[in-house]
């Protein structure tokens, strides 16, 4: 099949490239001529595990083309894909200037019939603006369909070819059987495809990353209880988790959940919830600890040194929303780093992937490492933001020695309480009882 795909940020990216792994040929369209460039040249603009070896073999291979014309990109495609951003408003609505603008554009480029597809994040009714804003200049037939995606940033590669299901809104019989045929090869070992109708398709998504964000939020309560009467989180987590209606994962304790999609999404359910004049309650209780979880490490950190952090040296290891990304929008650690700068301390970080993101945005306000044990030399406390692979094991002799105080605030758990009292540290984490030296 021919395919365009309107948009490259995360989402547009992973779609044009794993559909070209499926030997459709893909044309990706950018209003950036700078990116479009560098794509043409082989470089990936963001950072995610695997994609560079799709993004390469398929470049090579022809099968995957970069454009700035709309135009041209869409001539020849059966299929468009509208991957483009929705950023919240200050109301917490969703932003629709960028998909209905591309729509209004396609509608007077269509001479054929093609299948539209809303790839990005959407509010209900979205999938009837954009047919409309085609009609409106243009006669001839084609199909509007919702299609969320359930890409987990570190593993979308994997979520995209190995589909847990394929939620398709449509009310065409021939667009359905255009979708069937597009997503038939990743769903060859049974996982299912389901049909509905738009709305329904466009609220499935915000109901789930409603429901999981609610789902981290509730551990995050329990968490902050377990501090007060002497409990354990993660012996409660293990106990819960193996409950079959409840399952292990997203239940583990933390500083706040942040990324691309939570934030954004739950504001955006609750503000279509409020436009249709219903108080969801849940989600306003979700938001309101979500916000406040990010400043309970904070407060821990002034306690320990009895509300005075000027001078102090806070290291921070992790600055991406979670592993296995670059991507920092709404990650807990630029909200913490913030309050710590605030306060007089200095700080000094360490990422893997996400600290050229960060120099964007803090620019020269903190100290950016090239590892984790030149962060914490000379640092007065460990904070650690992340739950990278390279922070689980770390030489515990190594960093004490290169500390001025063995204190650390552990914002994800990673380590044993009982292994860091034997290791002589101050070890203060969520949920479970500080370790005193």
């Amino acid at each position: 099949m021919n395919i365009a795909v309107v948009g490259t940020g995360y989402v547009g990216l992973v779609t044009g490239t794993c559909f070209a792994e499926m030997g459709n040929h893909v044309i990706c369209v950018d209003i950036d001529a700078n990116k479009v460039a560098s794509m043409k040249a082989g470089k990936i603009p963001i950072y995610e595990p695997h994609l560079d070896v799709l993004f390469e073999r398929n470049l090579k291979q022809g099968r995957l083309n970069f454009t700035t014309d709309l135009a041209s990109a869409v001539k020849d495609a059966s299929i468009i894909f509208l991957a483009l951003p929705t950023p919240p408003g200050e109301d917490g609505s969703a932003d629709l200037s960028y998909i209905l603008g591309v729509a209004d554009q396609l509608g007077k480029l269509i001479t054929d019939y093609k299948v539209v597809i809303n790839k990005s994040t959407v509010p209900v009714g979205t999938a009837e603006k954009v047919d409309a804003a085609i009609k409106k200049n243009c006669t001839t037939p084609f199909d509007v369909v919702s299609n969320p995606e359930f890409l987990r940033e570190g593993f979308a590669v994997d979520d995209f070819m190995k589909p847990d299901r394929v939620v398709i809104g449509t009310d065409s019989e021939k667009a359905r059987k255009i979708m069937a045929d597009l997503y038939a090869p990743f769903v060859r070992q049974g996982n299912p495809i389901y049909y509905m109708d738009a709305r329904s398709s466009e609220l499935t998504k915000y109901a789930a990353n409603a429901f999981l964000a609610t789902k981290i939020t509730f551990m995050n309560e329990i968490a902050n209880l377990c501090e007060k009467v002497g409990a354990n989180v993660d012996m409660i987590r293990i106990g819960i988790g193996s409950d079959s209606r409840i399952g292990k994962r997203f239940l583990f304790a933390g500083i706040g959940y942040g990324g691309s999609c939570f934030p954004k999404d739950v504001q955006a359910l609750a503000k279509t919830s409020e436009d249709y004049n219903y108080n969801f309650k849940v989600l306003t209780s979700v938001m309101d600890v979500n916000y406040a979880q990010r400043t309970i490490i904070v407060e821990k950190i002034r306690n320990y040194f009895n509300n005075d952090l000027k001078g102090k040296k806070i290291a921070v290891w992790g600055l991406a929303f979670k592993p296995d990304t670059d991507d920092i929008r709404e990650a807990p650690a630029l909200f913490i780093i913030d309050q710590l700068l605030k306060d007089g301390a200095t700080v000094s970080a360490f990422d893997p992937e996400a600290m050229n993101n960060v120099k964007k945005v803090v620019g020269d306000k903190i100290t950016y490492c090239d590892d984790a044990y030149s962060t914490v030399k000379g640092a007065d406390a460990l904070l650690i933001a992340t739950e990278w692979s390279v922070f689980r094991t770390p030489e515990f002799d190594k960093m004490a020695s290169m500390m001025n105080n063995k204190v650390i605030f552990d914002g994800r758990n990673l380590y044993d309480p009982v292994k860091m009292k034997e290791l002589g540290f101050y070890y203060n984490s969520m949920g479970r009882s500080a370790v005193t030296q």
